[in-house]
């Protein structure tokens, strides 16, 4: 079972976070595990494993860049501690930042010009990410969401 279906709620790329935390607490409700001191071992396993997964998946779903993570792993198109190749491209206007702030620029200028360079990558994938469908978004969608998802990992290093 993964999260989405843990929660009962459809795969998305951005949780609605309105109604994350009433699910969250139904399934704490009915399964934390100090309500089970007095059940067999097993329900006690089985009541800690489900509020496990609810706090993990909560977890999870209160970051974006950790929901877009976790649905690409499920969808099988991101291994864990991937080597991602980035654009030269990318790569080249990442390091005009680190030149920036080498040659002493002002640390406001750079993280505009850092935040201005995330805003554009994210403006390129955001119809995708806000508009997820599970059964009909190509795989093509998803791989732009992926490369948009390793850069923003980059710029947050900055």
């Amino acid at each position: 079972m993964n999260y989405f279906e843990h929660f009962q709620i459809p795969i998305s790329l951005s949780v609605d976070k309105t109604h994350l935390a009433e699910k969250f607490f139904a399934l704490q409700k009915k399964y934390h595990p100090d309500f089970f001191s007095n059940a067999t071992p097993d329900e006690q396993e089985e009541a800690l494993e489900i509020s496990s997964m609810a706090n993990k998946a909560l977890k999870t779903f209160q970051n974006t860049d950790s929901t877009i993570k976790y649905v690409l792993q499920l969808k099988g198109m991101m291994e864990e501690e991937e080597k991602y190749q980035l654009a030269p491209s990318f790569l080249m206007e990442v390091m005009e930042l680190n030149e920036m702030k080498m040659d002493g620029a002002d640390d406001a200028e750079v993280q505009q010009r850092t935040q201005q360079l995330q805003g554009e990558i994210y403006k390129a994938v955001q119809p995708i990410i806000e508009n997820y469908k599970d059964a009909t978004t190509p795989d093509s969608d998803l791989l732009k969401v992926k490369e948009y998802y390793y850069m923003k990992k980059y710029l947050d290093r900055l």
